[in-house]
């Protein structure tokens, strides 16, 4: 089983708030597409969540990389 087919598929406030819980902080919306950003003690990560319901697995995988999040971890964030 791929790691894109252990991830759900959730319409986007969910993601949101999961990564919320997870000290990513909403900076911009602008359309479809919400901006969060999450500082680090070396850097400042940012991730761009298409404002769908529900957002495609696929699509969810690829954030969950960028944030540097297993999906495990994303689920607890639930």
């Amino acid at each position: 089983m791929t790691e894109a087919t252990k991830v759900p598929s959730l319409p986007y406030e969910r993601v949101i708030n999961a990564l919320k819980r997870d000290g990513w902080v909403v900076i911009r919306q602008r359309g479809s597409h919400i901006r969060l950003q999450k500082r680090t003690r070396t850097e400042v990560l940012k991730l761009t969540i298409p404002a769908h319901r529900p957002i495609k697995r696929s699509t969810l995988s690829h954030i969950l990389k960028q944030a540097r999040l297993s999906v495990s971890e994303f689920q607890d964030l639930l």
